[in-house]
C-alpha cells in the first residue's frame, strides 16, 4: 500500500505540473544569478554580501507593498536598498582595504539586523496577492513566467549596452587586470563599488520579486542565495561553452546565465518530485555546484592526460622506428 502511493505521487503527470512553478523561481534566481555574475565573473570578487541583500530587497518590497504602494514601485525601491547595500560593501573593500570576502560578510552580517528593522521586527511579513497587485505571484504561475522572462530580457539588454560603453569596459578591464587597469588610468576601486552596486541591486531586485512570487518577506529568505546564484552561473557557463565551442557574445552569456538558474531549479523541482527530504536541499545544493566546478578542470585534466599519453606514444614509435633502421 505504501510502495503504490509513493508510486502514484512521483508519476510523470505529477512532474509536469510542477515545472512550470520551477521555471518562474528559476527565473527570478536567475536574475539575482545575473548579479551574481557581476561580481563573481566580472570584478573578479567574492561577494557574500548578497544573501543580506537577497533579503533586503524582499524586505523592502513586501514592507512598501503593505504601506500602499504600487508593486512596481517597490521593486524599484528593493532594487535602490540593494545598490545602496552594494556601496558599502564596496566602499569596505576599496576605501578600508579589507578583503573582498571579509566586506561582503560584515554587510550581510549587518544587514541581518537591518533587514529585520525593516520588517518592524518581525521574522516574516506576508503579502496576500487577493489583496495587493503584486508583479508576480504564484497564483498566476503562466503569467508570472512571462513578466519574469520579459524582465530578464530587458536586464540582460541593459547589461549588455552598459558593459559595451566606455565605463563598462573599464569595469571589464578593471576586473580582469587590475594592474593593467591603473596603467591605462582606470580608477579600479570605484569600478569595484560600481560593479558590487550593480551586482547586489539586481540580487535585491530578485528578491523583491521572489517574495512577491511567494506572498512573503521572510528575514532567512537570502541564505543561501550566494551557493544557488554560483550554480546558475556555473551550469550556464558550461552550457553556454558546450553549444558554443568557438565562442559566443556577451549577451547570449548573459541569456545562459538565467538559463542556469533555471535548470538548477527544475533540478530542485525533481528532486522534491522523487520525496527526498527538503531538509537536504542543501546539501545537494552543494554537491550540484561541487560538480560543475569541478567540470571544467577535469575536462581540461583529461585533455592534457590524452595529449601526453598521446606525444609519449609518438615518442615511442619514433624510438621503435630508430632501432629498426
Amino acid at each position: 500500500m505504501i510502495l503504490t502511493n509513493f508510486v502514484s505521487a512521483i508519476t510523470f503527470a505529477n512532474l509536469i505540473g510542477r515545472l512550470p512553478g520551477g521555471i518562474a523561481q528559476g527565473i527570478i534566481w536567475g536574475i539575482m544569478a545575473l548579479g551574481v555574475y557581476i561580481s563573481f565573473r566580472i570584478l573578479n570578487l567574492a561577494d557574500l554580501s548578497v544573501d543580506g541583500t537577497f533579503a533586503t530587497g524582499g524586505a523592502v518590497s513586501v514592507m512598501l507593498i503593505l504601506a500602499g504602494c504600487p508593486a512596481w514601485l517597490a521593486c524599484i525601491c528593493a532594487m535602490v536598498s540593494g545598490i545602496i547595500a552594494g556601496i558599502v560593501t564596496g566602499l569596505l573593500h576599496a576605501k578600508l582595504g579589507i578583503p573582498a570576502i571579509l566586506a561582503g560578510i560584515l554587510t550581510q552580517f549587518a544587514l541581518y539586523s537591518i533587514n529585520l528593522r525593516i520588517m518592524g521586527m518581525a521574522a516574516n511579513q506576508p503579502a496576500n496577492p487577493d489583496v495587493y497587485n503584486l508583479v508576480i505571484t504564484m497564483r498566476k504561475i503562466p503569467l508570472s513566467i512571462v513578466v519574469g522572462a520579459v524582465l530578464a530580457i530587458v536586464l540582460m539588454v541593459l547589461l549588455y549596452w552598459y558593459f559595451g560603453t566606455e565605463q563598462g569596459s573599464a569595469m571589464r578591464a578593471s576586473g580582469s587586470n587590475p594592474a593593467m587597469g591603473n596603467a591605462l588610468g582606470i580608477n579600479v576601486n570605484t569600478m569595484k563599488i560600481i560593479g558590487l552596486a550593480l551586482s547586489n541591486g539586481m540580487v535585491a531586485l530578485a528578491g523583491s520579486l521572489m517574495a512577491q512570487y511567494q506572498g512573503f518577506a521572510d528575514i532567512n529568505m537570502g541564505r543561501g542565495a550566494i551557493v544557488i546564484g554560483l550554480a546558475a552561473v556555473i551550469i550556464g557557463e558550461i552550457l553556454c561553452d558546450a553549444i558554443f565551442k568557438k565562442g559566443c557574445n556577451f549577451f547570449i552569456r548573459l541569456l545562459f546565465v538565467v538559463i542556469g538558474g533555471i535548470i538548477y531549479y527544475i533540478v530542485m523541482v525533481i528532486i522534491l518530485w522523487l520525496k527526498l527530504d527538503p531538509n537536504d536541499l542543501k546539501l545537494f545544493t552543494a554537491i550540484i555546484v561541487a560538480i560543475f566546478l569541478a567540470a571544467p578542470y577535469l575536462q581540461k585534466l583529461r585533455k592534457t592526460s590524452f595529449k601526453n599519453a598521446f606525444k609519449k606514444s609518438v615518442k615511442m614509435l619514433g624510438k621503435e622506428d630508430k632501432n629498426n633502421a
